[in-house]
């Protein structure tokens, strides 16, 4: 024992055991509490995680149940009812979803000129109105009469009067072609490229369904082309008086195309002269065969398709610039009146405000109609027989 011990003793430099063991285990514990640490760390950090997703979690719950409540509680509303002079709540329904209000992308011309704002006693929607005594030339009712605005498709009486005066032949066969494209406004047609219809068809589907390519095939089958036709278009503007328009196409496409009430009533009552026109504009629907198949066409105008008004003569408009558009012909209370609208809001507004003319005229018994003509500038207001017959502003806002 005394000798292992020597030799051990030598070896280690005389160092005692225990001294040995205790560097080891110190060694070994120092190696060990960095893995420890970490390890410990890890641990940690994986159950903080968890604990931040499962708190998550029951926020997001609470949240979307929160948010359901409130949506069920915003979208409910009570029906509330008188019983026995008591309020009484006797039920509870989801209330009717919010619809955002249509916005056009720009006004039309007679808004942004505050046409609009004028004020009448029937509370027309039109920014322009005039009502004419056809027989007498007496104004009845007028609104804003004298304001030059786009005439959008009403352009078309002015391009069945042209071809009519023209005498060309009513059954050759013209083809619709590319060139009839709308470019301007990027309408669309059923009338493809390479249908083939009589001039008479094409009449036809302008003035009733307001066919924007008829109109144009018309114009550039005109002798001497588009050019040639739209000049006549203007000469005859200037031979009917009609001193506020300008024509620049045979479709009425173009805002260009400019008017007032007081021409449109004269170019109403030209049209009306001509038979053809009468019948065309008042026909309510037609079927014409476009390339091997049938295509039915019906009026723009709900007024003559419902069959409860007696229309001589119409004709329909629309262009954001001008507003919804209507020119019509009419017996009311045994009175032939001509009824230009102009600059309508809403696509219905037009024929509401048609109607509330008609109503007004058979129920207001107007004065014994007095003979009056046209004034000689279109630009002055005319004062009918009695300071009664007006019901509108005699303003025309910036004109």
């Amino acid at each position: 024992m005394f000798r292992s011990d020597s030799i051990f003793s030598r070896f280690f430099g005389f160092t005692p055991l225990s001294a040995i063991a205790v560097a080891v285990l110190a060694s070994a514990s120092m190696l060990a509490a960095p893995l420890a640490e970490a390890a410990t760390k890890s641990t940690s950090t994986q159950k903080s995680v968890k604990k931040q997703a499962k708190s998550s979690k029951i926020e997001k719950k609470a949240s979307s149940s929160s948010k359901r409540t409130t949506a069920k509680a915003s979208s409910s509303r009570k029906v509330v009812v008188l019983k026995n002079g008591r309020r009484q709540v006797v039920a509870s329904h989801r209330a009717a979803p919010v619809r955002a209000v249509f916005t056009p992308a720009k006004p039309s011309l007679g808004e942004a000129m505050g046409l609009r704002d004028t004020e009448d006693a029937l509370a027309l929607r039109s920014s322009v109105a005039l009502v004419m005594d056809q027989n007498t030339n007496e104004v009845l009712f007028q609104k804003n009469p004298s304001a030059v605005l786009p005439i959008a498709s009403i352009t078309k009486l002015m391009t069945a009067l042209v071809v009519t005066d023209a005498r060309l032949p009513m059954d050759e066969v013209l083809t619709i072609t590319e060139e009839d494209k709308d470019t301007e406004k990027h309408s669309s047609s059923r009338l493809r490229f390479g249908t083939q219809l009589t001039r008479q068809e094409l009449l036809l589907l302008a003035l009733m369904s307001s066919e924007n390519r008829a109109a144009s095939a018309l114009g550039r089958n005109y002798p001497g082309g588009l050019p040639a036709f739209v000049q006549a278009m203007n000469r005859k503007a200037r031979e009917l008086g009609m001193n506020d328009s300008h024509f620049v196409d045979s479709s009425g496409l173009s805002s260009s195309n400019v008017s007032s009430a007081m021409d449109l009533a004269r170019m109403v009552n030209a049209a009306y002269r001509n038979p053809t026109i009468r019948e065309f504009s008042t026909q309510t629907e037609h079927e014409v065969n476009v390339l091997g198949r049938t295509q039915h066409y019906v009026s723009t105008n709900r007024l003559v398709r419902g069959g409860n008004w007696e229309i001589g003569l119409q004709k329909t408009g629309f262009i954001s610039e001008a507003g919804q558009c209507l020119v019509m012909q009419a017996r009311v209370n045994g009175r032939n009146v001509v009824m230009v609208f102009l600059d309508s809001v809403g696509k219905l507004s037009r024929f509401a405000d048609a109607t509330r003319v008609r109503d007004w005229l058979e129920h207001s018994s107007p004065p014994a109609p007095q003979p009056h003509t046209f004034p000689s500038s279109p630009n002055l207001t005319q004062t009918p027989g009695g300071a009664h017959a007006i019901l509108a502003s005699q303003q025309s806002h910036g004109t």
